[in-house]
């Protein structure tokens, strides 16, 4: 399986895919941050962000994803239906809208999603519009029809500019950890990164606050401070730890101790505790313990145990899959191997593709000294992907040994293991669209 072509195997051509091939050529910049393209498309559309289910705004750099699926877990584990969007998407375009329905959401149908977009078409009239902005339009229509509890809505990029920030009054906005990233967009500092994510702050509403440095959190309390949004702070207001294998939150209504999340990595254990404190902080029905128990978020730290990929792979080699793509990712990602090695040790060995918009060098400096090997692949389609060589060459300036790889196939063919050692543990990693790629050609489509 060659896993360099555009798509790793055939999938049915649907009508969605004709439409989106069709809206992507509407606006020559695939990211133009902008809001009044949104505005007038949200007009012609009878303002769909208007009628929308309490909506909970969730921005930052790193935890966004997770933090979603685990409120989702809890609210829907207290009978809740929950509508979600969150982007991008791994497979199929249709995992971005997650509709709410009695028992769990649901993915968008091809068909309820190619109504939706042709409605959006047509109302846009051909002007020019990026493709996340008329796609963006057509889930709050989804939304604004079909009846929910509650939407759970991330950030595409940024906040301030961001095609989702036109919802004017949300039940509260969330911000992850702000770190350096997408620095042609939204800045080279923390400082300004942090004032971009600070935008989706509505007046009088609630902020809660993942954990912060100190530059990222100045510029949030001030940014709450002239809406008169009040604040819900990590190591303020609230906090959150591991403690003898559990999950220890606390804020001033009181002490919850709750298992450790199935989700993998000490950042899952911060992920939980801000989805507590947001559903806390706007009194929402949640089951906390069992939304831990149950949140599951394809391509995050995710073991896969079996499949025609994984099969490539010597017997007896852990795989897992990962989409973290900076250095805040990378850092999260070492500090949750090196947990892993504590509990049983393997050689590790990483398989890597990265976006060329990225800092190889920032992402793999955790690394250092963890790896027994990187093998650097191109990522699959026609992302702007740094070239292997360059990948490799990275690695191998922080002492790693590495080589390249045509694909990720090809890596997973290429390891080898001796008797002297256990199997090693393999992570492939570097970008949310080489993991699209691997569970698609892995046969494992997120649901």
């Amino acid at each position: 399986m060659n896993m360099a072509l555009p798509r790793p195997f055939p999938l049915p051509a649907r009508a969605t895919d004709e439409i989106l091939t069709r809206l992507a050529a509407l606006h020559p910049k695939k990211i133009d941050l902008s809001l009044a393209r949104m505005g007038r498309l949200l007009d012609a559309l009878g303002n769909p962000e208007r009628r929308l289910p309490p909506t909970i705004h969730v921005a930052g750099t790193n935890g966004k994803g997770s933090t979603i699926a685990f409120m989702r877990a809890m609210l829907e584990a207290a009978g809740q239906r929950v509508h979600v969007y969150t982007s991008p998407h791994l497979v199929r375009f249709n995992e971005r809208i997650r509709l709410g329905a009695p028992g769990g959401g649901v993915l968008v149908s091809d068909a309820a999603l190619a109504e939706a977009l042709d409605r959006t078409e047509t109302a846009n009239a051909g002007q020019p519009i990026t493709l996340f902005e008329i796609t963006t339009a057509a889930a709050f229509l989804l939304f604004a029809e079909h009846p929910a509890d509650v939407l759970l809505l991330e950030v595409g990029l940024g906040g301030r500019l961001d095609a989702t920030n036109l919802v004017a009054e949300p039940l509260a906005s969330v911000i992850t950890p702000v770190s350096i990233d997408h620095v042609d967009f939204l800045g080279t500092s923390v400082e300004a990164i942090a004032s971009e994510k600070a935008g989706i702050i509505k007046p009088r509403r609630p902020v809660v606050v993942g954990s912060q440095v100190p530059e990222a959190l100045a510029v949030i309390e001030r940014a709450a401070a002239k809406k008169l949004a009040p604040l819900f702070v990590r190591g303020q207001q609230w906090n959150v730890s591991e403690e003898a294998g559990r999950l220890v939150y606390a804020d001033e209504d009181g002490l919850l101790d709750l298992p450790r999340p199935r989700l993998v990595g000490p950042h899952q254990i911060d992920n939980a505790g801000l989805a507590v404190a947001t559903l806390r902080a706007v009194k929402l029905p949640a089951a906390h313990e069992a939304g831990i128990l149950q949140a599951d978020w394809p391509a995050r730290l995710q073991r896969l145990p079996s499949g025609p990929l994984v099969a490539r792979a010597p017997a007896g080699v852990e795989v897992w899959l990962d989409g973290g793509h900076n250095a805040a990712g990378g850092a999260a990602l070492a500090h949750a191997l090196c947990e892993l090695e504590e509990r049983y040790s393997r050689p590790l060995v990483l398989i890597l593709g990265m976006l060329g918009t990225k800092d190889v060098t920032g992402f793999l400096t955790p690394f250092a000294g963890l790896v027994r090997e990187a093998i650097a692949v191109p990522v699959p389609g026609e992302h702007a992907g740094l070239k292997p060589e360059d990948v490799a060459a990275a690695a191998m300036g922080l002492g790693m040994s590495a080589r390249v790889a045509r694909d990720v196939g090809s890596a997973l063919d290429s390891i080898t293991r001796t008797s002297q050692v256990p199997p090693p543990r393999v992570l492939i990693s570097g970008s949310l669209y080489l993991a699209g790629a691997v569970l698609a050609a892995n046969g494992a489509e997120p649901a």
